[in-house]
C-alpha cells in the first residue's frame, strides 16, 4: 500500500484497476473493490498497515464494473463493510440485473456481479461523513451511475473511470466499456468545473497537485 496524501493511500498489485483507502481516526472507507482475485492482497495489505479488516466500516463503489466490483464479495465479507453506491449501480451490485453495456456490435458477453447486499445509495451532492466531508459528484456515461467523490478541502477528486491517466496522458475510457459517451464527456466538463487539484483514477498514476491543469489541457484536445 502506498501512501498518496495523509490519509489517501492506494494498494499495489492488483493487475488492474485502482482501490484506494481513505483512513479517519476511528474507521477505514475503501473505494472500489478491484478485480475477482485480488481480495487477498487488499486484505493482507490492510493487516500489513497495522489494521484490522474489521476497521473498514464502508466500501463506496464508483460503478458496478468487474474491475471494480470483482472482489466486492470476498472484502465485504472479510471486512463487514458497509457497501453504499448511485441507485442505478444498485441493482447491478446486487446481482439482479447485468453489468450494462453499450449499444454497438462490439460487446462484452452478458455478465452478472457476484451478489452482495448494497446498504446505502448515494444522492448528488450529498456529503458523506469521510475525511470530514466527502462529496458525492453524479459522472454517468461510463456507466448509468457512475459517480466521483469530491473533498473540497483538499481539492482532491476520485474520479472513477470517468478519465484515464496512462503513460502521463489523460484519456477517455475505452468505448467498449463505456455506455454513453457523449454523457461521459459532460462529465469529464462537470469535474473540470471544481478545479481540482489532485486526481485519483480508477486507471493510471494519481496526480497530486496542479491537476486542474492537465484537465484543462485534456479538455482542449478534446474540443470541449
Amino acid at each position: 500500500m502506498q501512501q498518496i496524501v495523509p490519509g489517501v493511500h492506494t494498494f499495489t498489485g492488483l493487475l488492474m484497476g485502482r482501490v484506494y483507502l481513505l483512513q479517519d481516526e476511528d474507521a477505514l472507507t475503501l473505494v472500489d473493490a478491484g478485480l475477482k482475485g485480488v481480495g487477498g492482497r487488499i486484505l493482507r495489505q490492510i493487516s500489513d498497515a497495522g489494521h484490522s479488516p474489521a476497521d473498514v466500516r464502508c466500501i463506496l463503489i464508483t460503478h458496478a464494473h468487474p474491475d471494480h466490483v470483482g472482489s466486492l464479495q470476498v472484502v465485504q465479507q472479510a471486512t463487514g463493510a458497509e457497501v453504499w453506491c448511485h441507485p442505478l449501480e444498485k441493482p447491478v451490485i446486487e446481482g439482479d440485473v447485468p453489468i450494462p453495456r453499450p449499444p454497438s456490435s462490439l460487446r462484452f458477453p452478458s455478465q452478472k456481479a457476484d451478489h452482495v447486499t448494497v446498504s446505502r445509495t448515494f444522492v448528488q451532492d450529498e456529503t458523506l461523513p469521510v475525511l470530514g466531508g466527502l462529496q458525492v459528484i453524479e459522472t454517468p456515461g461510463h456507466a448509468p451511475g457512475h459517480v466521483s467523490f469530491w473533498h473540497p478541502e483538499r481539492r482532491l477528486m476520485i474520479v472513477g473511470d470517468v478519465i484515464f491517466y496512462l503513460f502521463n496522458r489523460m484519456t477517455l475510457p475505452l468505448a467498449m466499456a463505456t455506455v454513453d459517451m457523449d454523457e461521459n464527456r459532460r462529465s469529464v466538463q462537470k469535474l473540470a468545473s471544481f478545479q481540482p487539484d489532485i486526481m485519483l483514477f480508477g486507471h493510471g498514476q494519481p496526480i497530486v497537485g496542479g491537476a486542474a491543469a492537465h484537465l484543462a489541457a485534456f479538455m482542449q484536445r478534446l474540443g470541449l
